[in-house]
């Protein structure tokens, strides 16, 4: 495969792993930080709009995930696919941590 199928398949774990959050919180009704909150991340937004940019990473997610042909049965592009659900989940897990303790 080509390196930019790679690259694909890395973002579209990112885009899929970060609409997990925004689609829960929005379909239970919960306000939760988008990058159209103020300030940026920090602040809430609404339900709607939380399921709405959950909406939008999911699109991204497979047009990547078909783009990437994560599943050709390429052993890397599955590696690398779940390289990039770590790269977001983990420092989220961290970041929300914080965020709440405050």
């Amino acid at each position: 495969m080509n390196w930019s199928n790679y690259v694909a398949c890395f973002f579209s774990a990112m885009f899929a792993t970060n609409a997990v959050p925004h689609f829960v919180k929005g379909i239970c009704g919960d306000r939760f930080p988008t990058p159209f909150a103020k300030p940026p991340g920090k602040g809430l937004s609404s339900p709607t709009v939380n399921v709405l940019w959950s909406l939008l990473n999911m699109f991204l997610a497979y047009i990547l995930f078909r783009s990437g042909k994560v599943s050709s049965g390429d052993q890397l592009a599955l590696i690398i696919f779940f390289i990039g659900i770590a790269a977001i989940a983990i420092p989220s897990s961290i970041g929300f941590q914080k965020k709440h303790a405050q």
